[in-house]
């Protein structure tokens, strides 16, 4: 089967999905574009069921899909001392990707601008006026998809060379107690309660959807996975001794979560030959010193479209600005060396600067001046220190994860 399409998106996760969306709805006035969106079949090759969480102010394009959304966090330290901080005007919010794929899902499909079939991606390759995507459906069916633009937002198979690599990685547990356990009004950001790695840090991290009703996942940054059963331990520990929720037969685990988040300051290539992009964590829009992706895909994929539909080439925008990058990289490297304790870092930092200006400034969104009066709040000895390193440090290949 062969398709002629004037844009097709490869993956169907944020980014892919995200940038659909926008093409099933143009602004009034712009040129029709027919699209084409290829999501894997079940299988091995299609993600699984994810959780995304990120914030802004006041009321949003996905409001109707959210599993929840809070207006304080709570960060605690690693003896226990509470920071617990108001966010309005902005909401941190909890986005599931089956309800974000059923929303974007309704939007296609009453669109008409955009089809979507069913088929694994193997090869992407260059034309004189565009570029062929070759994939294969369930049934071994060959597809082609002939298309003036292509943007793929499938993972890397490798992380590009970088000075610093960490990896963001995680295990969470959908959990239902038999009374109430949760304080609903509030999201546990980081809980440094936990036994510290010998290398990088961890933390407990708490989304209570109600008060006998969370997700609770732990988390560590640092070089090497967990095996699953490490995870299990460690949240068995942190649901115990941590929240008090007792032992297994107490609670219920509804559902599991599991995923490896990339904190790298790698550059990334948003553009492999001249028809064809990416989009997403594979073009660097997860935000290095965080893990956090969903808001940066948004402004990715809203400038991409805004691209198309003005007739304009649509290299994808950088995802952080320049000094976020730079900022970003300098913390990874003192993480990495041991220079700045983790958890004594990210407690101070909530203690002492306005959590609205914080996660501006996570967003990437805060002038200079806001920059340096955060800045102020950092250990400057050891910062300074890996900023003097961080020029002599190779550029290497990570190590398989």
């Amino acid at each position: 089967m062969e398709l002629q399409a004037d844009v097709a998106v490869v993956g169907a996760g944020a980014a892919g999905l995200s940038l659909a969306l926008r093409l099933a709805r143009p602004p009034a006035g712009a040129a029709r574009l027919d699209t084409v969106l290829l999501t894997a079949p079940p299988g091995p090759a299609a993600a699984p069921p994810r959780t995304w969480c990120f914030w802004e102010a006041g009321e949003g394009p996905y409001d109707e899909a959210l599993t929840a959304s809070w207006q304080r966090l709570r960060v605690r330290g690693a003896d226990g001392t509470a920071v617990s901080a108001a966010i309005a005007p902005l909401r941190y919010k909890m986005l599931r990707s089956d309800a974000f794929e059923a929303l974007a899902g309704h939007a296609i499909a009453s669109g008409g601008r955009v089809r979507r079939v069913e088929a694994a991606v193997d090869r992407v390759e260059q034309t004189a006026d565009g570029a062929l995507v070759h994939a294969r459906g369930a049934n071994g069916r060959r597809v082609v998809v002939r298309a003036r633009w292509v943007f793929d937002s499938r993972p890397l198979p490798r992380l590009p060379p970088a000075r610093t690599t960490l990896l963001q990685h995680f295990r969470g547990w959908f959990v239902r107690t038999a009374r109430p356990a949760f304080d609903p009004s509030a999201v546990e950001l980081m809980d440094f309660r936990t036994p510290q790695p010998a290398h990088g840090l961890s933390f407990g991290y708490v989304l209570p959807v109600g008060p006998a009703e969370a997700l609770v996942e732990y988390t560590e940054f640092s070089r090497r996975v967990l095996s699953r059963e490490a995870y299990d331990r460690a949240l068995r520990d942190y649901t115990g001794r941590v929240l008090g929720l007792g032992g297994p037969g107490d609670y219920e685990v509804t559902e599991c979560e599991q995923g490896v988040i990339p904190m790298t300051d790698a550059v990334f290539a948003r553009r492999t030959a001249p028809a064809v992009f990416r989009i997403g964590a594979c073009a660097g829009a997860t935000r290095p010193s965080t893990g956090y992706t969903f808001s940066a895909v948004q402004r990715q994929t809203d400038a991409v479209a805004a691209a198309l539909h003005a007739g304009r080439r649509p290299l994808p925008p950088l995802p952080h600005p320049a000094r976020a990058r730079l900022m970003d990289a300098v913390l990874l490297h003192a993480l990495d060396s041991g220079r700045v304790d983790g958890p004594a870092f990210f407690t101070r930092l909530f203690a002492r600067v306005p959590a609205p200006r914080l996660l501006r400034f996570l967003d990437g969104r805060t002038s200079l001046p806001e920059d340096l009066a955060i800045g102020a709040h950092v250990p400057v000895a050891a910062m300074l220190a890996s900023a003097l390193a961080l020029p002599l440090i190779p550029r290497r290949d990570p190590p398989a994860a």
